[in-house]
């Protein structure tokens, strides 16, 4: 027997694997934290990549607008912010003239107590800070068109201002590649009939529209695109250790210093194996991620790069918020078979949080998904009630079930915090 302690819920689980398959665990690989991280942020800001220093851009302007991660991110924003804000202050732009936009995307609004948390106590009583509403179109102004024919409405406040920054962190995101950057624009503040078209299936369904990828990944160029349109004139990111800490400030153009950044996550976290396992077990990464059978699919979502065609893939969620949204919940109560809802959706008019089930049924194509997610009855899980487990020595079981003798089993006890790809077929 082998023993591991994986991440779920606020406790963890401890799993007593079943003996004959090779495990392999696969821990989230972690960059050192910066040692003095207000001079990190100082030369950041002072000489950013592609772009001139913060204070140069601030002067002669008469307003700002930026643009932060909502409370389902750890974004450091009340480390990162203060230097970023002064730098504004002193370049000329006055305080009540500097707006904070919590990007939200389609995720609720944050509550008063959770802005204090997104920006720190001291910021949030001296500046104006703003939840973004995707689903107000009037809040929104009208940008253009992109090339490949996407509306874009982007919230009208950031818009307006004269200077436009976004604040966030950088790793891997299961459509977009990589977090951080363009990603604070759109989809962070962008209206609705902007985020149902870039989570369409024009996008969702391009095998390049996944973790790890950049160069290729349509959509990671659509939201470039977005936010050239916007103007976007600076951008602060960090990475992150295992234990939240800050590794590395990327800071300057849009492009170029998210490119760095994202370089930096590849040489720092990318776990590489010389082949395939046949099956893997994952999470949704524990607290406060896996609250919800939405978020838990991430999991899957990253896992599968590194299993066989038609391997098995068991995930394990606490969820203990349930399903998530109303509208994702009523997508998977209709839901019969992978096959018939990517058909299904297909030439639709997109549905809010249709693209997560998409996403796990692209997965399900492919692999045998299971599910150990006790928050989740069978009862509401349309057709995947049949892969959900009530014990997780009985889903475990289940997933070593007709796996030939000797075979390798990756363990993920992290989730999708684990950045791992097949060596020599890492996406760029």
């Amino acid at each position: 027997m082998v023993s591991v302690n994986v991440a779920f819920g606020k406790c963890g689980l401890d799993l007593e694997l079943p003996s004959g398959p090779r495990y392999e665990i696969l821990h989230a690989r972690t960059a050192p934290p910066l040692g003095e991280v207000s001079q990190a942020l100082t030369a950041a800001l002072d000489d950013p990549i592609g772009s001139p220093a913060l204070g140069e851009l601030a002067a002669g302007k008469r307003s700002a607008a930026i643009a932060v991660c909502d409370i389902t991110r750890p974004a450091p924003n009340a480390i990162t912010l203060p230097p970023l804000l002064k730098r504004l202050e002193t370049g000329g732009i006055a305080r009540d003239r500097i707006a904070i936009f919590i990007a939200t995307g389609l995720h609720r609004p944050a509550t008063e107590g959770e802005m204090r948390i997104i920006v720190g106590e001291e910021i949030a009583g001296k500046y104006q800070i703003h939840n973004h509403f995707a689903k107000n179109l009037a809040n929104h102004a009208a940008v253009g068109t992109t090339r490949s024919g996407t509306p874009v409405y982007i919230e009208k406040g950031f818009v307006d201002a004269d200077l436009h920054i976004t604040l966030g962190f950088i790793e891997q995101h299961l459509m977009a590649g990589f977090s951080g950057g363009r990603k604070l624009i759109a989809p962070g503040l962008a209206a609705q009939e902007t985020i149902k078209v870039l989570h369409s299936p024009k996008f969702m369904r391009q095998p390049t529209a996944v973790e790890g990828s950049i160069s290729r990944n349509p959509l990671h160029t659509e939201l470039l695109e977005i936010a050239a349109m916007v103007r976007h004139d600076f951008m602060l990111d960090v990475t992150l250790t295992k234990a939240r800490e800050i590794a590395g400030v990327f800071a300057g153009n849009g492009v170029h210093a998210h490119a760095a950044g994202v370089e930096f996550v590849r040489q720092t976290l990318l776990e590489t194996l010389e082949e395939p396992v046949d099956a893997a077990i994952t999470t949704g990464a524990g607290y406060p991620l896996d609250l919800t059978f939405y978020q838990t699919i991430k999991g899957i979502s990253s896992a599968q790069h590194i299993v066989k065609p038609g391997g098995k893939i068991l995930a394990m969620g606490e969820c203990a918020e349930g399903l998530g949204t109303p509208e994702f919940a009523a997508k998977l109560a209709e839901l019969t078979t992978f096959e018939r809802y990517l058909k299904e959706i297909l030439n639709s008019p997109v549905v809010v949080d249709q693209w997560q089930l998409e996403k796990l049924a692209l997965a399900g194509q492919n692999h045998e998904l299971l599910f150990y997610t006790p928050g989740v009855s069978r009862e509401v899980s349309g057709g995947l009630a049949h892969r959900i487990y009530d014990r997780p020595d009985a889903a475990l079981a289940e997933l070593v079930k007709g796996l030939p003798k000797g075979a390798r089993v990756a363990v993920i006890p992290e989730g999708s915090y684990v950045f791992a790809q097949i060596k020599d077929a890492a996406l760029v």
